[in-house]
């Protein structure tokens, strides 16, 4: 199988395979990695170049405490031949294709990571805005979005209607008032996955405009790396809450570490 590498270089003394695998999993599926404790650096190699690409993006970011060095010999740090993912925004793919890591905007990962954490600069999300905005949003990811979108709202409202659109009627009607019609008609318990719940919440709005558009501000980022964490946090006292009940004398679990900046 073909593969894709990237140099790591300057790593933490304390970083292991485990903990470079962790953080560049977000860009996308990994084949292997040749970590090197003795130099403080590692090979990753990446199953598509698109994540490969991402990965590149992420120099000068911080792993364990140390900023790091990413750079290819192989991959360039360019991103506009992506064209057999990547398209303009709203360009078609095909029904019912499936998204991938590194489908998702890049933007979007950044968002995760910072979520979860990992500590980015601006100049970093700044780059992944560029990078969205003169790519497009990979159509697969575009695809699935708009497919929840529709779906979730013909659940909740009948045919032909969204779950943006209907975000949209109550919006002006102020965040208290759409956090009431969300919790009456149930939206985001029918939801799934993080993307499902957030398009169906409140702030679903923001949420689509963020996936679906090209144009966004490094506050953007920041706004959904919260959604993600909180949403992440409330999943987290949902499923402890769960056992609890399925096992009263189940020890408390001990609360994860909030991400800098992002804890509620």
């Amino acid at each position: 199988m073909m593969t894709f590498p990237i140099r790591v270089q300057q790593l933490s003394p304390t970083s292991s395979e485990k903990s470079i695998h962790d953080f560049f999993s977000f860009c996308g599926r990994i084949a292997s990695i040749q970590f090197d404790a003795s130099t403080h650096s590692a090979t990753i190699n990446f199953e598509k170049i698109q994540a490969a690409k991402t990965a590149l993006m992420l120099n000068g970011g911080a792993l364990d405490g140390a900023t790091i060095h990413v750079s290819s010999d192989s991959v360039a740090d360019e991103h506009h031949d992506d064209t057999t993912t990547h398209g303009v925004a709203g360009s078609a793919a095909p029904e019912g294709s499936a998204y991938e890591q590194h489908d998702k905007p890049r933007a979007g990962i950044a968002a995760e990571l910072l979520a979860k954490g990992y500590v980015l600069s601006e100049t970093i999300l700044g780059k992944a805005i560029e990078i969205d905005h003169k790519q497009g949003i990979s159509t697969r990811f575009l695809n699935y979005i708009r497919g929840l979108d529709k779906t979730i709202g013909e659940k909740i409202g009948g045919p032909e209607t969204t779950v943006s659109g209907k975000a949209k009627e109550v919006y002006a009607q102020g965040h208290a008032q759409a956090r009431s019609i969300d919790e009456t008609h149930g939206i985001s318990k029918q939801a799934g996955d993080y993307y499902s719940r957030a398009i169906a919440s409140p702030f679903g709005v923001k949420v689509m405009e963020f996936y679906t558009g090209t144009k966004k501000q490094v506050q953007d980022v920041h706004e959904e790396a919260l959604r993600i964490a909180a949403a992440e946090k409330e999943a987290a006292a949902a499923a402890a809450a769960t056992t609890a009940a399925h096992n009263p004398d189940a020890p408390a679990a001990v609360p994860t570490t909030s991400a800098p900046g992002y804890s509620s």
